[in-house]
């Protein structure tokens, strides 16, 4: 049993709080007797929120499960404490039995096409017309999310280019919504998108190649982003090695070049901003103050709650509340003034019990 003292921050801003945690790791009513002071003083921040990563990828593909732990370990000790896995080639359901590791809210398998993602990490469907019974299929293998890879380089065109016709996206999202799944697809260049969201979609990863009426669009129907900031980075890199393809070289360093503006401009017009590093493959885990430095510094107004108690709600966690895990991360500088601050935690409370990176 725990006290933990210190400035609360979440969505009404910051207010002083006397928080306990009980034996079975829940949030409870206070003062408990007997209960152990952990922390003091400094700001306690709802669980830190990966909303896209890969446990179960490395840089030459699937992992381990030792490694899988390995990987969620790394985050734990970050203060992430959950994850919301956007597609793995690795069945990590083993994981989430785990008390000692993040909350893993899984999407099954990539879906994709022969030739149209990275080599052995989606399920590969020659018929496009397979799609609505292999997106029926993940939702029951996952946790309520379906990733879609909406775009790649297509070889003969020499450059980015929509994976599916519009016509079987609607009927593929329309299926995982009967289904009870929501919906999420990668996405790097503009081609796929209007597509992908008139069609319903729940989410865009990356949307490096957005436009201000989809933007708009996104903000209409509500349609969330998570931009991968850190891992656009890549983008030059990427360019580099496309000598064979000057066009899709061409168009990599120009969505790098705009990235961080489209992320501001989709903030402004009201579309639902979270965070996620895309860790696994050339992103190491762990990162998740880099990313949400890398939102604040492209103008997101609330980038901590784009990775704490707004991403909780949107994957339909609780904050801190008596009865919810006892979730916590305790930080000795206000990450809200630098978010330089969640580099270093303090202490990391995960289901009521502590860590110390």
């Amino acid at each position: 049993m725990y006290r933990l003292r210190g400035v609360l921050l979440g969505s009404d801003g910051g207010r002083a709080a006397e928080l306990y945690a009980d034996g079975a790791g829940l949030f409870v009513e206070g003062p408990l007797p007997g209960a152990q002071t952990l922390v003091d003083s400094g700001f306690l921040v709802p669980g830190l929120v990966d909303a896209h990563c890969h446990i179960g990828l490395g840089l030459d593909g699937p992992v381990s499960l030792p490694e899988c732990v390995t990987q969620a370990q790394t985050d734990r000790d970050a203060g992430t404490l959950l994850i919301r896995d956007c597609g793995s080639p690795v069945d990590t359901t083993p994981l989430q039995d785990r008390a000692d590791l993040p909350e893993i809210v899984r999407a099954g398998r990539h879906l994709g096409r022969p030739k149209r993602y990275i080599a052995g990490l989606a399920l590969e469907l020659d018929d496009p017309a397979l799609l609505p019974d292999a997106v029926v299929a993940q939702a029951r293998a996952g946790d309520g999310w379906v990733k879609l890879v909406g775009d790649w380089i297509d070889r003969e065109v020499g450059d980015l280019a929509p994976v599916w016709p519009d016509d079987v996206l609607v009927a593929a999202i329309d299926a995982a919504h009967a289904a009870g799944a929501r919906v999420t697809a990668h996405v790097f260049g503009t081609d796929a998108l209007p597509g992908l969201i008139g069609a319903g979609i729940d989410c865009i990863e990356h949307g490096s190649g957005l436009t201000d009426d989809l933007i708009a669009e996104m903000a209409r129907r509500g349609t969330a982003l998570v931009p991968t900031l850190i891992n656009i980075e890549n983008f030059p890199g990427i360019a580099d090695r496309a000598r064979r393809f000057p066009r899709y070289a061409a168009h990599m360093r120009e969505l790098h070049a705009g990235a961080r503006d489209v992320v501001r401009r989709a903030a402004q017009a009201g579309v639902a901003v979270y965070a996620g590093t895309d860790a696994g493959g050339g992103i190491r885990h762990g990162r998740i103050a880099d990313e949400v430095a890398a939102l604040h510094a492209a103008g997101v107004p609330d980038a901590l709650g784009a990775a704490s108690w707004r991403a909780r709600a949107w994957l339909g966690r609780p904050a801190v509340e008596v009865g919810a895990p006892a979730d916590l991360v305790v930080y000795r500088d206000d990450p809200r003034a630098d978010p330089a601050a969640l580099r270093h935690p303090e202490l990391v409370l995960l289901r009521g019990r502590p860590y110390r990176p």
